[in-house]
């Protein structure tokens, strides 16, 4: 076993979205596990939208990384060494075990074990926080009915793709919007959307009264902003919106204001909820087993989007909010 531990340290608060400069990059002796503890080389680390609030000082729904820190992640890994009777030395799990090489934690940062029939990586993207976002996003708030059209925002991202995946196999129609014309294609050949557009090139809001001529019955929203605004013009009547993340937003400090949005919910009658996957724990298990069955069946396409080596991890969620990724984001350690 190397004798040292790379980790990635949160050098500063960011301005918003996290830029390379914001982190730095040390060595130390790797940890010893104490007592009821384990040691768990990371393999893959994740990259998550949500790294930015935890990275952020402004109010979240959970605490700021600390600064001087290794930064706040999920990642998969195997146990190298164990002193609890919970945990086997050689299982995988999945876990918020960090951005750096080893991880000595207790049991309770174990998110999930790895033992469904699927690629080890896919355990932090497709059965990890991103899958499990899609999944429980769109049935427990969006309420899908076969049928029904579902818009997606970041339609080709590592949940979006997932969202459209989940609604067709729901017998919806799936729709949705992408920054770019190769990630459009993605959606239409690979995911299964009915229909997909750039946003950034295309009248959207003008080809979506064309394909959803009856309004959006389930908004699956990522990003807010100018495409919340318009899409919630879009909404059919008892329409529903998860608010699953604000992207297009570079920073809540001032808070931004826009149209007003009252009228769009009270004559429509509109469902608007904000999504957060912790809350929904006691449906994990009964949603990762729709998503391995689905993957054992063909019916969910897996892309991922894989650097080597931590050295690419400070500038990864700065590149993530660019939209320069491929699928599922991560970074490969082990």
């Amino acid at each position: 076993m190397p004798e040292r531990n790379r980790r990635v340290l949160l050098a500063r608060r960011p301005a918003g979205i996290p830029q390379a400069e914001d982190f730095s990059l040390d060595a130390v002796p790797v940890p010893e596990p104490g007592p009821g503890e384990i040691l768990v080389r990371n393999l893959y680390l994740s990259v998550d939208p949500a790294q930015r609030g935890w990275a952020s000082a402004e109010a979240n729904y959970s605490q700021p990384v600390p600064l001087g820190g290794p930064m706040r992640a999920l990642a998969v890994g195997v146990v190298v060494r164990s002193n609890s009777p919970e945990v086997a030395e050689g299982e995988f799990l999945y876990g918020w075990f960090g951005w750096q090489d080893y991880a000595s934690v207790p049991v309770s940062a174990i998110f999930r074990r790895c033992r469904e029939a699927v690629p080890l990586s896919a355990h932090a993207g497709l059965l990890g926080l991103n899958g499990l976002t899609a999944h429980l996003g769109l049935t427990e708030l969006g309420r899908p009915r076969a049928g029904e059209t579902v818009l997606v925002s970041t339609a080709a991202g590592a949940v979006g793709s997932l969202v459209g995946q989940i609604a067709r196999n729901l017998g919806c129609r799936p729709i949705g919007l992408t920054g770019d014309d190769a990630k459009v294609a993605r959606c239409r050949e690979a995911y299964g959307y009915a229909a997909a557009w750039n946003y950034r090139k295309e009248d959207w809001a003008a080809a979506l009264i064309r394909e959803a001529a009856d309004g959006v019955n389930v908004y699956f929203d990522n990003v807010g902003g100018p495409i919340l605004d318009a899409a919630l013009r879009r909404m059919a009547v008892g329409g529903r919106i998860v608010q699953c993340g604000t992207a297009s937003v570079a920073s809540w400090t001032e808070t931004p204001t826009g149209p007003r949005v009252e009228r769009e919910i009270l004559t429509r009658r509109l469902v608007w909820s904000g999504f957060v996957v912790l809350d929904h724990k006691a449906r994990f298990e009964a949603a990762i087993a729709d998503l391995a069955g689905w993957y054992a069946e063909g019916r969910i396409a897996l892309d991922e989007d894989i650097s080597e080596g931590i050295e690419a991890a400070p500038g990864a969620i700065a590149s993530l909010y660019r939209g320069e990724n491929r699928g599922k984001r991560l970074i490969a350690v082990g």
